[in-house]
């Protein structure tokens, strides 16, 4: 057994020894399309020559820096390259190692800012349900994910409060229009801050598109202005959760692009380095970083790795892969694609109750029975069985259950890489398909 503390105790996980491209390769050089790009992370894929070089050319001149003491090129010119034009009114970056790092500094920086402007009263914050923010115990309390709360709850801060999360395939009545579906939802964000007093709310957290809790799961239209229209009523903040839904995942730099709204904070992180340095981070609201500058002038916040040079020389030639091979293009091309794919293969499964995504960033949802859409028994694990059976036939995917409330249902998350051809879709299309048969097939047997 590995000394390592993997994700289970019962058994270790296969060994990747190589990357190249959409693939991953074993010990015995099976390959193994890469087919969520872990956790939606590897946009490029793997062994990415520019990068690799970018990696490389920064680690000849400067691995480390501590940032109480100097900057370094590749971090100002990573922070220039994303907010040059200032999205949104985004102005400010702040880079460290992980999207639960990025959510805890959005955490503290949206409570710094009221501090500066003289409204230490605000102190509490509204999320979602069925949400993920993180694995810190900030981004946790913050989070809807009831499953990986539950064991933490007693060490869980009281400040974080949830509503319900625009997840219309299971949540929307039958006789309730979009529009009205919406209204219900503005309308419980409104009662939730007016039962904790609207002037003591720090700001509401989202994923604009929800990532691996519920699998890929879309907004309907103006659901986020209406959003944005009640924080602004109330004085509150908005941040934006992108660390999987963002940076050209679905299509858009920003997943908000698509929502017709910006966040005071974004918070960013899989897709900003594709997984070649560990790398996240907020990008800030010029109004927010102004309330500090006219305070105490400094971010109470730091961290020891934060704008770490190979980090961010790893971000800058991911980012600029992205644009100087027009790959937000691909990333809608081939999403229609693998839309179309998925639907024509599965969308008559008796088991798969919804297909639901955006861009390169799609799930499958399945079910005991379509009509009804009771899920399946969580003790049979069918996300794992389908995860299983994927691996056999040459696909890595992403298997998620609790996709209802943290207990209830299953769900498989498929994230390739921007740079994905035809071909690739079509393979990962095929062997999903017939892992998800196969798996099926096998429960009858149970």
């Amino acid at each position: 057994m590995s000394r390592i503390l993997h994700r289970s105790l019962a058994t270790d996980p296969p060994l990747a020894t190589r990357g190249d491209g959409i693939f991953l390769y074993g010990p015995d050089g099976r390959a193994i399309i890469d087919g969520s790009g872990g956790a939606a992370v590897a946009c490029l894929g793997h062994g990415n020559a520019r990068v690799n070089a970018a990696i490389s050319a920064q680690l000849a001149k400067v691995a480390y820096v501590h940032t109480a003491l100097f900057s370094n090129e590749a971090a100002e010119e990573l922070a220039d390259v994303l907010l040059a034009d200032e999205p949104g009114g985004l102005s400010h970056a702040f880079f460290v190692s992980s999207g639960s790092e990025a959510f805890e500094a959005a955490l503290k920086l949206a409570r710094q800012y009221f501090l500066e402007i003289g409204q230490p009263q605000r102190t509490r914050v509204i999320a979602r349900r069925q949400s993920y923010h993180g694995t810190t115990l900030g981004a946790l309390a913050a989070g809807g994910n009831a499953m990986r709360r539950a064991p933490y709850l007693p060490m869980l801060s009281e400040s974080f409060s949830h509503v319900s999360p625009c997840f219309s395939y299971r949540f929307q009545a039958s006789d309730e229009s979009d529009e009205q579906y919406v209204a219900r939802l503005a309308d419980e964000l409104e009662a939730e801050f007016q039962r904790l007093g609207p002037e003591n709310v720090v700001a509401f957290c989202a994923e604009p598109v929800v990532g691996a809790t519920t699998g890929c799961v879309t907004a309907l239209p103006g659901y986020f202005r209406r959003v944005r229209e009640i924080c602004d009523r109330h004085g509150a903040l908005l941040i934006l959760d992108e660390v999987m839904c963002g940076m050209g995942r679905t299509g858009t730099l920003h997943a908000w692009e698509q929502e017709g709204v910006s966040p005071d904070i974004e918070v960013i992180a899989k897709g900003l380095g594709g997984g070649y340095q560990p790398i996240g981070g907020i990008l800030a609201g010029r109004r927010v970083i102004e309330g500090l500058r006219a305070g105490s002038g400094a971010f109470m916040h730091g961290q020891t790795y934060q704008a770490h040079p190979v980090a961010c020389a790893a971000a800058l030639a991911v980012q600029q892969v992205i644009a100087e091979d027009d790959l937000l293009a691909n990333v809608r091309a081939m999403g229609e694609r693998l839309a179309t794919g998925l639907t024509e293969r599965l969308g008559n499964h008796r088991h798969v109750g919804d297909i639901r995504g955006r861009g390169l960033f799609w799930a499958i949802e399945l079910v005991a029975d379509r009509a009804s859409k009771v899920p399946f028994d969580p003790a049979l694990k069918l996300h794992e069985r389908i995860g299983a059976a994927a691996h056999e036939r040459g696909l890595a995917i992403y298997p998620m259950g609790g996709t209802i409330d943290g207990a209830r249902g299953n769900h498989i998350c498929i994230a390739p890489p921007y740079n994905a051809t035809a071909d690739n879709i079509a393979a990962i299309v095929e062997r999903l398909g017939d892992a998800v048969d196969a798996a099926c097939r096998d429960l009858a047997n149970v």
